[in-house]
């Protein structure tokens, strides 16, 4: 069976529907920290995107967290976009994603702050948006867990209203504005694709009847998962009639850790240690929203889904570290030759991705190592999936 296919696939099915790459980001800052550690990591990011634009890249993604030192310190990610905007051509923006719980950031403010990326990138701008997974960000900004999935929603409403309008006014259950001439407008009308992202079955769900693009964040889950929360998102989206934005955005994305190199054994021993590193991390992150509800002695409701993951190993705590072998058995990362990359990258191709989101360094990737990566997508797995 070819690595990372699914199980009853032949390595001679056809593949599906032309496939996009992304770059993705959470912009790590491995200890130990100096002065510029930082500044070397953004300025890296930056000289990356700007190798994307060059080798043919869909778009540039980065997420908006908050507290999480060394796994993430994109916090401001918009200050990032407009310098990858005066950089760049083709590369398309994408938030991954617009935290939209209050107060992160008020839907006005939303708005024009991506009215004005989309200008300023001549209409470049895909917009994600999400709700917030971690304790330390949710209890840091004194928000409920039980309360985003609302706020998520009724915000994302506002920003559509905002756009879509020439005065817009409201009145919801968590933020009111009397009627207002909101500006600047986007240069995509009526809007700027609006995706949502999700990591459970049942927003798969949500966001497909919402008409929304799905940002699947399934970390961890088997490519069979995968498969069928897709497939949910689809019979959703096509059951949809009322939009939540101007018009149905049916168009899925997904993300993956990813390392190419002109070997297999090289790419392995670039990727092991940020690969094994980033899922440990994130998924003790994800966790602690439901050792904070249950603490608190709530139920988990729509945050049932992570009832397996609270327990999770500290980073540091290497004998139960997720396993680069493993991984790459059961299909979760991408890591190898252009070759093996183009065999893995079609299996999520086959399954209905239409942008498959690449992690090029979840950790310490050196950046030389990631410059090869991203040359190497460019000159060999690009190519193989341009249709036409």
């Amino acid at each position: 069976m070819r690595a990372g296919a699914l199980p009853g696939e032949s390595a001679s099915e056809p593949r599906g529907e032309t496939m996009e790459f992304a770059l993705f980001y959470e912009i790590a800052v491995p200890r130990p920290w100096d002065r510029y550690s930082e500044q070397r990591a953004y300025r890296n990011v930056i000289e990356q995107a700007v190798l994307a634009d060059r080798v043919g890249f869909h778009s540039f993604w980065t997420v908006e967290h908050h507290f999480l030192e060394e796994m993430s310190h994109s916090t401001n990610p918009e200050v990032l976009y407009g310098a990858i905007a005066a950089l760049t051509t083709n590369l398309r923006i994408g938030y991954g994603v617009r935290l939209m719980p209050k107060p992160y950031n008020h839907p006005v403010r939303t708005a024009e702050s991506v009215a004005t990326l989309d200008l300023i990138s001549g209409g470049r701008v895909e917009f994600g948006t999400g709700r917030s997974t971690s304790r330390a960000e949710l209890e840091g900004f004194g928000i409920d867990p039980r309360e985003t999935r609302a706020m998520w929603e009724e915000a994302t409403r506002h920003v559509v209203g905002c756009w879509t309008n020439d005065e817009y006014s409201f009145d919801g259950e968590y933020w009111s504005m009397p009627p207002r001439r909101v500006l600047p407008k986007p240069l995509q009308r009526p809007h700027p694709p609006i995706w949502a992202a999700t990591g459970s079955r049942e927003t798969h769900d949500l966001v497909g009847e919402l008409g929304l693009g799905l940002c699947s964040f399934s970390a961890g889950v088997s490519l069979e998962e995968l498969a069928m929360r897709i497939e949910r998102y689809r019979a959703a989206a096509r059951r949809c009639t009322q939009p939540l934005g101007a018009f149905v955005h049916e168009r899925v994305a997904t993300f993956s850790m990813f390392h190419c190199a002109p070997t297999r054994a090289e790419a392995h021993e670039n990727a092991r240690h940020a690969f094994e590193w980033y899922p440990t991390v994130a998924f003790r992150h994800v966790g602690s929203v439901a050792e904070l509800l249950r603490e608190e002695g709530q139920e988990l409701g729509d945050w049932n889904y992570l009832r397996y993951l609270p327990g999770q190993t500290a980073a540091d705590d290497w004998d139960d570290r997720h396993r680069l072998d493993d991984m790459l058995a059961e299909g979760v990362c991408i890591a190898g030759d252009p070759d093996e990359v183009i065999e893995r990258c079609a299996t999520y191709e086959r399954m209905g991705v239409d942008l498959l989101l690449c992690m090029v360094n979840p950790y310490d990737i050196p950046h030389e190592k990631v410059m090869q990566c991203i040359e190497l997508v460019g000159k060999h797995v690009i190519p193989e999936f341009r249709r036409g």
